[in-house]
This record gives structure tokens, sequence and C-alpha cells, in this order.
């Protein structure tokens, strides 16, 4: 059980005596505070505080730290307000135990959903003061060690939600010490079983294969005395659960195959040193091909920096070696924490700021979710990587995930280059925005002032913060082109009754905004843009007071809505029968999609027809340069060539091909069928006239219906 004094007597090799006295005052302060109460296990509760701030000794974490440690459930627990604490320990302190508060006192139907919403607070706190989530790891790790109490089904869950949220995030901070422990602790709670299964085999693999490891390491030991080269070297052992991991992800593998490889590490002085070691091991054992990598050179996201490489020794046994210095060893287990200075800004090492720059993309993240759920599922994209890296035209790395696309590799660079990206060359060659980076690539992204994200992109990106960029602006142009297109339908209802919205009184407006539970006007109008609420019932209540009007809502067909095909994503064009300018059309309100435009043959739009609620006379607007796509089925004799000659009967026309596909072939008829991008029927007119003079072609038919 941990002492104050044992826990002084450590904080003494790296703190001045007056910090220690403040670290001790916050101890009584919240043992005072927390008199009578005690953890499910019967210790009196100050034990849960002292051990919290005994792990982040073992971190050499500030004195601020460790006395957000001691109280950091005062507040929550205790009834104690923060003004008070405030007052005793200071703002810095305080804000540290403000932002680890459980936040239990939030209450939601959906546990997953508390669960979010408390990460995504713990996000922003990690943000103002990234030893929060320091303080908070140690937290869960106590409770980890303690779940013994705890029954079954809560120790599970806890587990479950340590090893989603909190293990990677000790892993994307670099604390490995407290990753692995973590996980180890969480594979033990969720299957106690399968653990001391795997813990027994351990132990039985290190007693028989202990000479086996003791010749390897003296061979290395003495590779490096010999010349003259000074270094520890320590064997590595796998823990549970990353071999319970490997054996479930490789179900072919048992537990003899994993652990029979040997992990060496080799811990020097200086980074030259390191490189000189890897020559020397690559002479004394065979290296495997393919399997050296360099963290020293490339470090990993989280800061990781090492030399790995997998040799064979004489009698073909795989040995895996790390070779670091003992300050990539330090950043190696406690990460961020191994060089946090507070003194200056200009003291961090890479390490922090790559964690800085972490937390600062959450809080993008967490700006651009439109829910805590959605945030957390971002962020957890971005704490599973199997990281690849690829370089800027300029020479910079950039770390991604595996799997990256152009996309995401534009939105690592900024915002505004992944929302403008229409191309890119991957190693100076032109190619698709979808195709998937490799590790050393150089990617160049073409962008262009004028464009957008595509929503096709969500299903290929994969980084968190690609998808919540590209998420944010097409729901934020969606609001604008619905509030753009309410406007306009509601202005056509209300011309239908000869009236205009200066015609309606701003107390009217307001009535109307209370009744429907809306803040804004705009809010009103994007609800009838989305086809969520009727333009035509609208006008109606808008028009409510003056009395006498004559409202005929028959009347408003008689006026019809222009489309120009460009108004976005809350106009769409129906797939049954594409129509395209110069067909007459009608447009169907649909709830939550907004404007269906059809032609006015068209079967599915027979039901609204005659409801002037749900149905809207449209018109096209003169001078349309978009492109639209018709389907036409050509009949033809079947014969060699007859797929080029279309298609340079089509390119003629001045139109394009989106698809081409041959339904039917026999010896003698050929029925293909065509997507074609062209601007209207005088457009369409061309393509079929230039279709009919290819040799041997029949029948041209447009699809519809």
């Amino acid at each position: 059980m941990p002492t104050l004094d044992a826990l002084s007597e450590r904080l003494s090799h790296y703190l001045s005596r007056q910090q220690i006295q403040q670290v001790r005052r916050a101890y009584y302060y919240a043992e005072q505070a927390h008199d009578g109460q005690r953890r499910r296990s019967g210790e009196p509760y100050i034990i849960h505080p002292l051990a919290v701030a005994s792990i982040l000794a073992d971190m050499h974490l500030d004195h601020q730290s460790l006395m957000a440690a001691m109280l950091h459930d005062v507040i929550e627990d205790t009834g104690v307000p923060k003004p008070a604490l405030a007052t005793q320990f200071g703002d810095v302190v305080t804000d540290l135990v403000d932002g680890v508060s459980k936040l239990t006192h939030i209450h939601f139907e959906d546990k997953e959903q508390q669960q979010a919403e408390n990460f995504q607070k713990m996000a922003m706190a990690m943000a103002k003061d990234i030893r929060v989530i320091l303080v908070k790891l140690a937290d869960r790790l106590h409770n980890m060690r303690t779940l013994g109490p705890l029954r079954p089904d809560k120790r599970r869950r806890i587990a479950r939600e340590t090893l989603d949220i909190y293990s990677p995030i000790a892993h994307r901070l670099g604390l490995n010490s407290i990753r692995v422990e973590m996980e180890d602790l969480c594979f033990e709670a969720m299957h106690p079983m399968r653990s001391e299964l795997i813990r027994k085999a351990v132990k039985n693999h290190r007693g028989r294969h202990a000479e086996i490891i003791s010749q390897i390491s003296s061979s290395i030991r003495g590779r490096l005395s010999e010349y003259n080269i000074s270094a520890r070297v320590v064997g590595r052992e796998k823990h549970l659960y990353s071999i319970y991991s490997k054996m479930a992800k490789s179900k072919k593998k048992d537990i003899d195959e994993i652990m029979d490889v040997y992990g060496f590490r080799i811990i020097t002085d200086e980074v030259d040193t390191c490189y000189r070691i890897l020559g020397l091991m690559h002479s004394l054992y065979k290296p495997i091909s393919g399997r050296f990598k360099d963290y020293v050179a490339i470090p990993k996201a989280n800061g990781y920096q090492s030399l790995h490489t997998t040799l064979f020794n004489a009698g073909n046994v795989p040995i895996e070696i790390q070779i670091r210095t003992e300050e990539m060893d330090a950043m190696a287990n406690y990460g961020i924490a191994a060089h946090w200075l507070y003194k200056s800004e200009s003291d961090q090492t890479s390490g922090s700021q790559r964690a800085r720059q972490w937390v600062q993309n959450l809080l993008e993240l967490q700006k651009n979710a439109g829910s805590p759920l959605e945030f957390v599922e971002h962020v957890k994209v971005d704490l599973f990587p199997d990281e690849i890296y690829v370089f800027t035209p300029k020479g910079k790395i950039l770390t991604l995930p595996a799997g990256a696309t152009a996309i995401d590799f534009a939105y690592a660079v900024h915002t505004d280059v992944g929302n403008q990206c229409i191309a890119c060359r991957i190693d100076r060659q032109l190619s698709p925005l979808s195709a998937k980076l490799q590790s050393g690539q150089t990617i160049q992204v073409v962008t262009a002032p004028n464009a957008q994200p595509n929503p096709a992109w969500l299903n290929f990106v994969v980084s968190g913060k690609a998808r919540s960029n590209i998420r944010s602006y097409l729901k934020n142009q969606r609001r604008s082109e619905s509030v753009a297109l309410g406007e306009r339908l509601l202005n056509k209802a209300l011309a239908g009754l000869d009236k205009s919205l200066a015609d309606v009184d701003r107390d009217q407006i307001d009535l109307v905004l209370k009744e429907t539970g809306l803040e804004q006007f705009d809010d009103l109008l994007e609800e009838i843009g989305s086809g969520n609420r009727m333009a035509p019932l609208m006008a109606r209540r808008f028009l409510a007071a003056y009395r006498g009007t004559d409202i005929d809502l028959q009347a408003s067909a008689e006026r019809p809505l222009s489309i120009r095909g460009t108004e976005g994503l809350v106009v769409s064009f129906a797939k049954c029968c594409s129509p395209i300018p110069g067909d007459p059309i009608l447009g169907h309100v649909s709830s939550g999609k907004g404007l269906v435009v059809h032609t006015e043959t068209c079967r599915n739009i027979e039901d609204f027809r005659n409801n002037p609620e749900k149905c809207v006379t449209l018109s096209w607007e003169k001078d349309i340069d978009s492109e639209f796509t018709v389907n036409l089925k050509v009949y033809m004799e079947n014969r060699r060539g007859l797929i080029v000659d279309l298609a340079s009967a089509i390119h003629m026309a001045d139109a394009s091909i989106d698809k081409i596909s041959v339904e039917e072939r026999d010896a003698r008829l050929s029925v293909t069928q065509l997507k074609v991008n062209i601007q209207g029927r005088k457009h369409l007119a061309r393509v079929i006239r230039k279709l009919r003079n290819v040799a041997g072609v029949n029948k041209i038919v447009r699809l519809k219906n």
C-alpha cells in the first residue's frame, strides 16, 4: 500500500522541498474531504488519489500534476465547490482537477452517448492542458488494478471502455508502459481463463528456452565489447494481450509459434552508436530482408524512435532487435511525459509537439462533429492507425493511417487544400484521388479555387480529419442551398396567393417560428428547402392574419419555378426518368431530400400530381450549360469495331460517355446501353443523329421509367 512518506521520498529526487510540501498539503486536503468515504474493497478512499499520484511520480511529472492527482475526485465526490479549491490551490491545479473529473452528473438515456459526451469534454480539457489526460490515464490505470471487488459484468464494461478509448490514447501519446499494463489488465478482466492459460504458457516457454536466450544475449554483449561499445542489452518479452491479439488475428498460429521469436533491446548513449550497433548485429547474425525499419530518421506519430531489425541465428531462430538511445527508451516508455517541460514553449521536444498537434486535431474534429458519437467515431479511426509515411513535394514527412488516400493527405496538409482538391500526382504520375498511398511516396495535390468536396469521397477516405471536414462542409453547404431553395419555394407559394415575403409582418414570422419551435427564419427556410415542411402550408400560415385573402393554392401551379441544374445537394434529378433541359418537368418535394425533378410523363410522379403541397410546377432556365445524364439503348447489327464507332460518333457530337455496356449479343444482333452526358434536348437530338449514321444501327431508344 502506498504511503505519503514513501511518495515524498521518491519526489525528492526531482522536485524541490517547497513543491513536495505543496503536494503533501493537497494530500491532507483530499484526506479531509474524503473522510469517511471508502472504496468497494473497504479501503479508505484516499488510497486511490495517493496511488494515482504515485503512478505520475514514476513519470517524473511536475508538482501541479501530482496535486491534481491528489484532488482529482474532490469536486465530484465530496461537494467541495470549484471556487473553494481555486482559493486553496490556485487556478492551474483547479482547472486540471476540473478537466479530470469524471462528469458523472451528466445523465443520458443511452450509456454509449454518455461515454461519448464525457470523452468529448475530456478532449476539450486536454486541448487546454495536456496534463489532464496524463492524470486521467493514471486514474484509469489504478482503477483497472483494483477491479477485483466489482461485479464481473461491470469489470468487463470498464475493461472494454479502457481498451476502446484510454489504451489507444496512451499509445498515441507514447505512454507505452501504461498502455501495456492497461491492455493486460483489460485482457484479464474480459477473459480471465485465457489470460491465465497464456501466462502459464509464457512462464513455461521462458523456462524451456532460458539457455538459448542467455547464449544469444552473451553473443551480442561479446560483439559490442569487441568494438568497445558501451550499451545495455535487455531481453524483451511480449505482453499477454499482444500474444492473444496475434493469435486471434492469425488463427493458424499457436502460442509456441508466436513465442519462438526472441526479442532484445540494445540501449546506448548516442544516435551514431545506434547505427554502428546495427551494422555489428547484421555481421553477427543474418538479417531477414524487408524486416528493417528506421524509426530514428522517421519517428512514429507518437514520437517513438528506434531501429528495428529481425535476424536469424545459427539455429534459424528469429531474433528481433531494437536499438535506441537512453532518451529514446524513456520516450518509448513514457512518451510525452518523458520530456514534459513547463518552463518555456521552446523547450518542448518533438514528441510533445506531436502530442500537442494531435490534441489540436482533436479539437478541430470536435468542432466539425455533428454529435459526440460522431466525434468518437472519427477519433477511434485516428487512434488505431497502422501508419504510413509519405512526403510533400518539398520533402516534409506526413504520417497517415494505413489505407489513406490523396484526399486524406490533402486534409492533413490543410483543410482548405482538402476542400479545393481536384487531382493528385503520386511520384509525379497523375493518379486517382481514391488510390491508396504507400510509405515513401511523394504526393502532390492539385487544387482549384472554386472546387468543393465530393460526397463520394466519404466512401474511401480513412482519416478522422478528412471525414469530419468533408461532412462538415457538406452539412454547411446543404444548409445554405436548402435556405436558398426554401426561400424560392415560399416566394412561389406566396406569389400564388398574390403576395410576397415583403407582405409578411415580422410579428407574424415570430409567431410562426414560436409555433414551429424554430429559432431563426433561416431555420424555417431550411426546413422548407429540405422538404420537411410544405411551402404552401407555411404561406397559408404566414397570411392567416390577412382576413379575406382568397387562398387558392392551385393558382401557384400557374407560375413555374425555374431550375438551372446547379442548385446543389437539395435539388436532384430522378433516375427513373432522367429529365434534361427541354423536357416538360414537375417537382416532388421529398422529406430530407429537398426537390426531386421528374419529367411530366413519369409514372412515379402520378401520386403527387394533384397535390399542390407536394408537387411543384417547374421550368428550365435559359442558357443552361450544365451536363445531364441520358440512358440510350442502341439496337444494331453485330460486327467488329461497333463499340469504337459508337464512341467516335458520340465524341463527334461533342458529348461524353459515362458508361457503355453490351446487354445482348448473338450472331446477328447486338443491343448496347449507353450512359451519355449531354446539355439538353437539342444536344441529345444531335447525338442521336450521329449515332444513326453509324453503319448497321437499326434503332435508338431513350430509356425512361
